[in-house]
């Protein structure tokens, strides 16, 4: 899936007027299982997908930094030596906050020219924010001749987004970019930051990612309401227990059963997913682990009803594409993935059923909402890495 290295290194020396010296890529993701866990500190497992941001570059002899973004044919430029926030390029300054934050953890950049080319549909909760800020960072990482330890450097990535783009976003679309070995999938503790690759027994399967091409529009009040309503419960549980919780992670079913006649019904549903969903996510890697492709897949169903009925960030478009997924022959199991309100669906389907399963679903979808969707398999990635140029 991943655009040719060629093209782009032909494309850098045309606009530039020579040639590269170096080129990194860092992956997009998807989510198998564990949505609106990551903020309530709870565990997700996340997959790299053959969808990345490449980058292209050259040192300079100064502090500026020349960027041209080829999907969007502009050009944008900073200098390290004072970096501000871009009105006028939004996409600048996903490349600037984490070359800012590289710096502030010890990193003298140089100055660069680089060219950036990707192919993770934007606005589709894929994570092209976090495949451009973990590239950018890889090519910090080798123009600055320091290496940083994976997870310190999924932790600078965040911190560019979170303070300097201005998105509050958790920990996990980072660490799948940096960290992701292809054909595993990453089990994390998004409290403790503690992770471990999982084996996918995925050599008879692959997954479908299901494009509703509807815009995600969670708003941030909607956003911040399910952070609140999990908060309030967090605090009612705790009280029922007569002891502090930090969040959900530290409630059990049996603590929401009690403490549920205090809560308003939309608070214990909010609750009831995160608490089950991270049982969920437990349960996957006990599934793949033993190679029960249909437990996981069950799962990944149970998983889709909790966050449509009980979390309510579902969307009829997301419902349909699941429900077409469904129907199809060998598919074990689907569900939507990312933050909800729009953006993609996965599914996990037998390889021999892969095209015919694509088809029936792009067109029961478009029958059904008359949206046409894009829909298509993916495989399994590495994680950030440099690339070579000769």
């Amino acid at each position: 899936m991943a655009v040719d290295l060629g093209n782009i290194l032909s494309k850098y020396q045309e606009v530039f007027g020579h040639p590269p010296r170096l080129a990194v890529s860092a992956p997009g993701r998807v989510n198998l299982i564990g949505e609106h866990t990551d903020y309530n500190e709870g565990f997700v497992l996340p997959v790299a997908i053959d969808f990345d941001t490449k980058i292209v570059a050259s040192l300079r002899d100064d502090t500026l930094v020349f960027a041209y973004a080829a999907n969007l044919d502009e050009e944008a430029s900073f200098d390290t030596a004072e970096i501000h926030y871009s009105e006028k390029h939004r996409w600048i300054n996903y490349v600037a906050g984490t070359i800012l934050m590289a710096q502030q953890a010890g990193m003298s950049c140089p100055g660069l020219n680089i060219l950036i080319r990707g192919d993770i549909p934007i606005g589709a909760g894929l994570s092209s924010s976090a495949s451009i800020e973990m590239a950018v960072l890889k090519l910090a990482e080798i123009a600055c001749g320091k290496a940083l330890p994976g997870p310190e450097a999924a932790m600078l990535g965040r911190r560019a987004e979170n303070q300097f783009v201005g998105v509050q976003c958790g920990i996990m679309d980072q660490f799948i970019s940096r960290m992701a070995q292809r054909d595993h999938a990453l089990f994390l503790d998004c409290r403790s930051h503690e992770y471990r690759q999982v084996p996918l027994p995925f050599t008879d399967y692959n997954i479908l990612i299901c494009d509703t091409r509807v815009e995600r529009k969670l708003e941030s009040s909607k956003y911040n309401e399910r952070v609140g309503e999990c908060g309030e419960g967090s605090s009612v549980i705790a009280a029922t227990m007569g002891k502090e919780i930090s969040s959900l992670r530290d409630a059990s079913p049996d603590d929401l059963k009690r403490a549920e006649p205090d809560m308003l019904p939309e608070v214990a549903r909010r609750c009831r997913h995160v608490i089950s969903e991270n049982g969920r996510v437990i349960e996957s890697v006990a599934a793949l682990e033993q190679n029960d492709m249909a437990r996981f897949g069950k799962l990944l169903y149970e998983s889709h009803a909790s966050l449509k009925d009980d979390y309510e960030v579902s969307c009829r478009e997301l419902d349909v594409m699941v429900e077409a997924a469904s129907e199809c022959d060998g598919v074990i199991g689907a569900r939507m993935t990312g933050a909800g309100f729009g953006g993609c669906a996965i599914a996990v389907v037998k390889d021999e059923h892969v095209s015919e399963c694509a088809e029936r679903i792009r067109t029961r979808y478009q029958e059904t909402t008359g949206i046409e969707p894009a829909v298509y398999a993916c495989e399994t990635s590495d994680g950030a890495r440099q690339l070579d140029v000769e």
